[in-house]
This record gives structure tokens, sequence and C-alpha cells, in this order.
């Protein structure tokens, strides 16, 4: 069984539906945004993620680069919805200091992905490492449904 629909949430704070693999839907949730004044400013809060299945779980990948775990939070919504979130916080300014340039991007992120009847929800496990955040959502066995021949007469 493959992923299902997933959730973009825009700057703008609407909800999109889309699916994972579709790039279709990847180029409609960009051209969401283009009307958006925020979209220069949110758009680098939209961290890139990875989904793929393998036959053991469905595993997310998200791009978290500069972010420490405690600012990240990985959630299991209505046991059927993986949602993560974080916040970058904006670094304290030195009166002092002259500033020639600021890139860094500040802000609060969001991504859902509607979870397939499959995975299971009590043993997802998140980890971080060196600015990736890898969830691993353990698949259920397909119960196999039971076969009982029946002998034909006649």
């Amino acid at each position: 069984m493959g992923l299902t629909s997933g959730f973009l949430t825009s700057a703008l704070g609407t909800v999109t539906v889309r699916t994972p693999f579709s790039m279709a839907a990847f180029t409609s949730s960009i051209l969401a945004f283009s009307g958006s004044l925020n979209l220069r400013m949110n758009l680098p809060l939209l961290r890139s993620t990875r989904c793929q299945e393998t036959p053991e779980a469905h595993v997310f990948k998200a791009d978290l680069p500069g972010l420490k775990k405690e600012e990240v939070k990985v959630e299991i919504e209505d046991n059927s919805v993986l949602q993560i979130s974080g916040e970058r916080n904006v670094e304290k300014e030195d009166k002092n200091d002259t500033w020639h340039r600021v890139e860094r991007s500040s802000g609060k992120f969001m991504r859902r992905f509607r979870l397939p009847e499959n995975a299971k929800m009590d043993e997802v496990k998140a980890a971080m490492e060196n600015g990736v955040l890898t969830v691993t959502v353990p698949k259920a066995e397909v119960k196999k449904p039971d076969v009982k021949p029946i002998q034909i007469t006649g």
C-alpha cells in the first residue's frame, strides 16, 4: 500500500491536500504561493522532505539545517496524520554590531502527511542527525485472508 495524500500548510495558513509523489501536486503547491507577499520570507521555512516506502516501513526524511532537535516536534494527529513542525527563532542582535547582510530565515514551519492504514502508530520513531530528521513508521503485516477450499461435487 502506498502513501496516500499529504498536506502542505502555506504561509497564509491555508492547508493544501497533496500526494507526496505527484509532480503536478508539487508544482501547484509552489504556484499557490506565487501571489503571496510573504513568499520570499516564508519559502525557506518550507523544508524539503522525502517520503519513501520500504517493505518494513514508511520513512520520511526532512532537511532541517541549523535546527536543534529541541526546536522540532513530531506528532501523530487523529491516529492517521504525521505532523512535523518547528520554529527557528531570530538571533539576538547586539546593538553595537553593524549588519551588512542577513539571509538566515526565522519563523515556523509545518508539514503534514496522511498515513496509510497499515501504519503502526504506536511504534513511530524519530531521529535527527546532521540537520536531517528521519521519521520511521513501521508497517503492520498485511493479514492474508484465510482460504478454505470447497470440494466440488457432481
